[in-house]
């Protein structure tokens, strides 16, 4: 399960105490300036993934020239929406199903384009969502490159192919869930055992996969891991995952100008880059403005 879900939204003092702090160097994430005016006001989750994509939009629309302030780390959606949805917050990086969800709770949109296009129309009239990125952070069907590699897998369809018993690992929750075996089996015709594994898809789901006590694994994305151990995440045609793709949310303080330079930032950020971003982070402990100045460097951003 991705980090965001386990982290505590902040209390309402420390929200406060976050708008209070001010600073004009982006190496500085964490602080704000309260009594600066014009300045775009830029968030983030309390998520390290997430705090990167802010601190890359923060830095671009500071190298253009825009006064920024930063209100980084504040929590999760019951924390940050209302800021939004208040005009408090100009820019946030966001994903498309879990904000779509929020404001069309009987959406039955799953794949990304779908879940893009209606989340364009869910979006208060004060709010507008710039351009998705290809960069996703979701639940996905995560293997082994030389298992995919033996049986020629590329997306969750080629699953019905496999002629030896299949299990699959994840939380226990996973088990009952309409990403789990039943939906694997109603979407796709696959069917599978299921193994509980109670760290969300952390080390001991990753060396169940290795040692092959299990074939499949649910795994976010966007998780270092993945590429640290060559796995290989799934194609979904069906949407048995909702599409969570990386989308700005932009008040209309972000003028056309500021809204193109984000633009950039999500085109060149693939799932690919997302996954290299979190690793510095994960296992080079950077701080997410140092990781953020340096991908925006290499991508000649700055």
């Amino acid at each position: 399960m991705n980090p965001r879900m386990f982290s505590a939204a902040l209390s309402a003092a420390a929200v406060v105490a976050l708008v209070g702090c001010s600073t004009n160097d982006p190496l500085n994430s964490n602080q704000t300036d309260s009594n600066s005016t014009g300045a775009i006001v830029v968030g983030s989750q309390d998520y390290y993934s997430n705090e990167i994509i802010a601190e890359t939009y923060a830095q671009a629309l500071e190298a253009a020239g825009f006064a920024v302030e930063r209100q980084l780390r504040i929590g999760q959606r019951e924390a940050y929406l209302p800021e939004i949805e208040a005009g408090d917050i100009d820019l946030f990086p966001e994903y498309t199903g879990p904000a779509l969800q929020h404001w069309q709770p009987d959406t039955t949109a799953r794949l990304a384009d779908a879940v893009y296009t209606e989340l364009q129309a869910a979006v208060p009239k004060n709010l507008r969502v710039l351009d998705q990125s290809p960069a996703i952070d979701q639940d996905a069907y995560v293997v082994t490159r030389e298992f995919a590699e033996r049986w020629d897998l590329t997306t969750i369809a080629d699953l019905a192919k496999i002629t030896e018993p299949l299990t699959l690992g994840g939380n226990s929750e996973g088990e009952s869930r309409p990403n789990g075996p039943r939906g694997l089996r109603a979407k796709y015709g696959v069917e599978v055992a299921f193994t509980p594994i109670e760290d969300g898809g952390g080390p001991l789901t990753v060396k169940a996969l290795k040692d092959n006590a299990v074939q499949l694994a649910i795994i976010y994305t966007a998780d270092p891991s993945i590429q640290k151990n060559d796995l290989v995440v799934l194609e979904d045609p069906e949407g048995l995952f909702l599409a969570s793709n990386v989308v700005p949310l932009a008040s209309d303080d972000v003028d056309e100008k500021a809204a193109a330079l984000i633009n950039e930032i999500s085109v060149v950020m693939t799932a690919k880059e997302l996954v290299a971003l979190n690793a510095r982070s994960v296992e080079e402990k950077l701080p997410a403005a140092t990781i953020a100045k340096d991908w925006l460097t290499t991508k000649s951003l700055l």
